[in-house]
């Protein structure tokens, strides 16, 4: 697929306007609250793997509406004093899967959480083990749509407040270093990334790989490929619910939090991305608030963008903020 987005000198640019709700800082302050009633009750229970080198808890903590959340934390073996910490999302469709998929950040001498993603991991590539108790209206076939005609229902507050109260679950770990804990990941993971770096104020530094959940009003017009194109199939069946939807999902779009995000900051993008449009990228990029920000793109890369070698840029500029 050739490039087909605005050309790099004009993403560079690119700043859309898009309306904020008047009352969005005090959704989610509240949103945080109501979650912060419920104790975090983070357990960590020691798994016996046939694996040298690592550490591997599997992980429960109380997400949105105090319902349990699973992730893994893998640490280097041996450890006794506290490491930093980076957390890792997961893409969409995808759950926590297996612990040894997870070993790449544990070998570099971090504490490595893994989130799973609630309801999902059902999609044939990676399993995830926490359900969503949550129910909804109709909604188009995924996750896009599930509640969306209203900012308290919709399916990514959940999703968002799971991700903030995974920062709290690894903070409390006696081997983790509070005060060095990073967020990374990639699609959906890069788009909770954002909206944690949003909500989360002292996190050591972002990552976010050509993230999703940014600049919807644009996102779900020019690209047909799902996800997105959920929320298009949901409104050709309730034409004229378009204003209702877009204002929902004002609340979720990662320029926002991306504009309130003061971590150093490396983004990723893809010229040839038809599932997160590189334009979506940069408007999140573009509004980021913080002053360290650099973003990487891949010019003849679709949405698998910079894979294994986004993964060593970021090695060698995550330890310039985790390590001492």
């Amino acid at each position: 697929m050739p490039q087909f987005d605005l050309p790099l000198d004009e993403l560079r640019r690119y700043r859309p306007e898009l309306p904020e709700p008047e009352d969005f800082d005090a959704f989610w302050e509240k949103t945080l609250l109501e979650a912060r009633q419920h104790d975090l009750d983070a357990r960590f229970e020691a798994v016996e793997l046939p694996l040298e080198g690592v550490r591997v808890f599997d992980v429960t903590y109380a997400g949105f509406g105090g319902h349990p959340v699973k992730g893994w934390l893998v640490l280097p073996a041996g450890v006794r004093e506290p490491l930093p910490a980076v957390v890792e999302y997961i893409g969409y469709g995808g759950g926590r899967g297996l612990p040894h998929m997870h070993l790449l950040w544990a070998t570099a001498g971090y504490a490595h959480f893994v989130m799973d993603t609630r309801g999902q991991g059902s999609g044939g590539w990676a399993q995830g083990d926490t359900p969503d108790p949550v129910g909804s209206g109709p909604a188009y076939p995924g996750y896009m749509t599930r509640g969306i005609e209203d900012p308290h229902e919709y399916y990514y507050r959940r999703l968002y407040v799971d991700a903030v109260r995974a920062v709290e679950a690894v903070r409390a770990h006696p081997l983790v270093n509070a005060s060095r804990v990073a967020a990374l990941g990639v699609s959906q993971g890069g788009g909770l990334t954002l909206a944690v770096g949003g909500l989360v104020p002292d996190l050591a530094a972002i990552a976010p790989d050509v993230p999703f959940l940014c600049d919807f009003p644009r996102a779900t017009t020019l690209t047909d490929r799902p996800p997105y194109n959920e929320i298009g199939l949901y409104l050709k069946a309730r034409r004229g619910g378009q204003e209702r939807v877009f204002q929902t999902l004002s609340y979720f779009d990662c320029v926002h939090f991306a504009a309130r995000g003061r971590a150093p900051a490396l983004f990723s993008t893809a010229l040839e991305d038809q599932t997160c449009p590189p334009s979506t990228v940069f408007a999140a990029f573009n509004a980021y608030a913080g002053s360290e920000r650099s973003m990487e793109v891949y010019s003849f890369n679709d949405h698998e963008g910079g894979g294994p070698y986004q993964q060593g840029v970021q090695l060698r500029w995550i330890e310039g903020y985790l390590k001492e």
